[in-house]
C-alpha cells in the first residue's frame, strides 16, 4: 500500500517514535510514505535521527522527510497526526503559575480550568493554520488524527471551522479499564465495556464479564483494593456519589469539578504522591520538563540502545494505527474515538466532541448510538461542555469576553475565585502569553493598561501550591535511568503508576 503520513509536531519523542511503531509493525505499511515536520529543528533532528535508525535496523527502506515546512510534510499526505503543544513549556507554566496567584491549583491543566481553556486559546488559532495548508497541499479525502489537548476543544474547532475531518484520540479509556479489570483481579481482555462522555470525562456505563453486569460491584472492588484505595480516591469518590468510574486519573479529574482542590488544605486528602498522576500540583509540568531535559541530555545515550522493533506483539494501545489500518485494509478496529456528537449521546448537545465507542473498516468510522447517559455523569459532562463551547468560540474570534465567561463557568475557577479575581487572572494570562494569542491583540493593550494602571487585587505572589514537588536535575535522573527513559519515551507519562507513597 502507497500512501503518505505526515506527523505535526513530531519533535515530540513520546508520540511520534510509538506511533511510527504502531504504524510499520502493520506488514501492509511497509513502502507508505513518511514525513516529519517540527518548529523545533534541534528536537526534530533528534527524533528524526532515532526513528530512522529504528527504521532501518527493522529492514525497511522507508525514508523520513523530515522539515520544518509545514506545507511541504503535508503535501499529498492522506493522514496527518498532530501532537503539537503551542508556547512549548514555557507557556505550560504560565497556564499553572498564574492560577495558583489566586488559588486555582491545577495537577495538569491540559484540558479545563485555567490552564486548559489558556491551552486552548493558543492550540486553536494554530490548528485552524494547521487545516488551512491540510486544506490547500494535503490528499482530498485526507483525515487529521489529533492528539493535541485539549482534545475536545481543538477537535471541535477543526471541525467546526477548519473544514478538515478531525477525529480526535486519547489514551485514558484503555488506562482505566485496565484499572477495573485489576480491581476485580482479571485480564484486560476478560471484561468488556461501554464507556461514553467527553474526552478526560468518559464514564464506563456498562462493564460485563462472562455475560454478568459488574458495573454495580465497581465500588467495593476499588475500596478494597489496595493500592487504588490510596492512589485513586477522587475517581472513588465520583463513582460512590455518581454511580460509574471516570476514565480520567485522580489528578486530572479533581481539577474538571469543583470539589477536591478549592481548599489547599483539603487537597493532600485527596491525592497520593507515589505518581504525579495522583493529584500533584503542577505534576505534569514537571514531569515534562524532566523528560526534556533528559532527552536532550541524554540522546547520544538512545542512539547507542536497542532499536524500537516492529512486530505485532510490540504494538502500543495508541488509536491511531489501528484506525488507519482499518481504514486501509477493512480489518474491524473497535475503539473510543472523539467526534462531533450528532446525537450519538442524545443527552449531550449535538455540536459537542464527544467520546464513545466506534467501529473502523473499510467504509470509514462508524459510531453507534448510545443513547443517554445516566444524568448525574450527563450534568458533569455537560458543565464541561459548556465551558469548553465558550472557549472555542473565544479563541476563534479573539473574543475576550467570552473567554472571560468561560473562566466564570469553569468548576474549580469558580469555586475559588470571585469575578474581579477572575477578570484580573485573565488579564496577567493573556498578557503573559502574548506571543501566541495574535487573536487578542486589542483585547492585550487593554489588559496591560488595566494592569499598569495598579489597584489590583492582592494575590499570593510566589504560592508554589498545597503539593508541589521540585524539578529533578538530569544528575537525580541518572540514579534511575530506566525511570527517566520512560518518563521521555512514553506518550502517556503516567503509564507507569507507583504503587507506594
Amino acid at each position: 500500500m502507497a500512501f503518505k503520513i505526515a506527523f505535526i509536531g513530531a519533535g515530540s519523542i513520546g508520540f511520534t517514535r510509538g506511533l511510527l511503531r504502531d504504524m510499520l509493525s502493520v506488514s501492509e505499511f511497509s513502502n507508505i510514505e513518511v514525513a516529519f515536520t517540527d518548529i523545533n529543528a534541534h528536537n526534530l533532528e533528534m527524533v528524526t535521527e532515532l526513528c530512522q535508525r529504528d527504521i532501518s535496523e527493522n529492514g525497511l527502506s522507508i525514508k523520513i522527510q523530515a522539515t520544518t515546512d509545514r506545507r511541504k510534510a503535508l503535501e499529498g499526505a492522506k493522514y496527518v497526526f498532530c501532537t503539537i503543544r503551542v508556547g512549548g513549556l514555557e507557556a505550560f507554566a504560565t497556564d499553572v503559575d498564574i492560577p495558583l496567584k489566586y488559588g486555582v491549583d491545577q495537577c495538569v491543566g491540559d484540558t479545563l480550568s485555567a490552564g486548559g481553556i489558556m491551552y486552548g486559546q493558543r492550540g486553536i488559532v494554530e490548528m485552524l493554520n494547521i487545516c488551512k495548508d491540510i486544506r490547500e497541499v494535503a490528499s482530498p479525502n485526507v483525515t487529521l488524527l489529533n492528539y493535541a489537548n485539549p482534545m475536545a476543544m481543538l477537535t471541535w474547532a477543526c471541525n467546526q471551522y477548519g473544514g478538515v475531518r478531525t477525529i480526535g484520540l486519547c489514551h485514558g479509556v484503555q488506562g482505566g479499564h485496565w484499572q477495573i479489570a485489576e480491581a476485580f483481579g482479571l485480564n484486560k481482555q476478560e471484561v468488556d465495556i461501554i464507556c461514553a462522555g467527553i474526552n478526560h470525562q468518559t464514564w464506563y456505563i456498562q462493564i460485563r464479564h462472562n455475560g454478568e453486569d459488574l458495573t454495580g460491584k465497581l465500588l467495593e472492588a476499588f475500596e478494597k483494593h489496595p493500592d487504588f484505595s490510596r492512589t485513586e480516591k477522587v475517581r472513588i469518590d465520583m463513582l460512590r456519589r455518581f454511580g460509574y468510574y471516570s476514565t480520567e486519573s485522580n489528578g486530572h479529574l479533581s481539577e474538571y469539578v469543583p470539589w477536591y482542590r478549592k481548599r489547599p488544605d483539603e487537597i493532600s486528602q485527596w491525592i497520593d504522591l507515589g505518581s504525579w498522576i495522583n493529584g500533584e500540583t503542577g505534576g505534569y509540568l514537571r514531569v515534562c520538563t524532566e523528560g526534556r531535559n533528559w532527552f536532550e541530555t541524554d540522546f547520544p545515550n538512545w542512539m547507542k540502545e536497542p532499536a524500537m522493533k516492529y512486530a505485532a506483539e510490540e504494538r502500543g494501545e495508541e488509536h491511531g494505527s489501528y484506525i488507519i489500518e482499518g481504514l486501509e485494509t477493512g480489518r474491524v478496529y473497535r475503539g473510543h474515538f472523539n467526534v462531533v456528537n450528532n446525537d450519538v449521546i442524545a443527552n449531550l448537545p449535538a455540536d459537542a466532541i464527544i467520546e464513545a465507542p466506534g467501529y473502523v473498516d473499510r467504509n470509514g468510522i462508524s459510531m453507534p448510538i448510545v443513547g443517554k447517559l445516566p444524568l448525574g455523569p450527563a450534568a458533569v459532562c455537560n458543565v464541561s461542555i459548556s465551558v469548553q463551547r465558550l472557549a472555542v468560540e473565544a479563541a476563534v474570534h479573539g473574543d475576550d469576553k467570552l473567554l472571560r465567561q468561560a473562566f466564570m463557568m469553569d468548576p474549580l475557577v469558580g469555586a475559588v475565585c470571585n469575578p474581579k479575581e477572575i477578570w484580573q487572572m485573565v488579564d496577567e494570562m493573556l498578557v503573559a502569553q502574548e506571543k501566541w494569542l495574535p487573536q487578542y491583540a486589542v483585547a492585550i493593550s487593554e489588559a496591560k493598561g488595566r494592569l499598569a494602571a495598579g489597584n489590583l487585587i492582592p494575590t499570593n505572589e510566589g504560592y508554589r501550591g498545597a503539593v508541589r514537588l521540585k524539578v529533578k536535575s538530569v544528575e537525580e535522573m541518572q540514579q534511575d535511568r530506566e525511570a527517566a527513559n520512560k518518563n521521555a519515551g512514553e506518550a502517556d507519562k503516567g503509564k507507569e503508576r507507583a504503587m507506594k507513597v
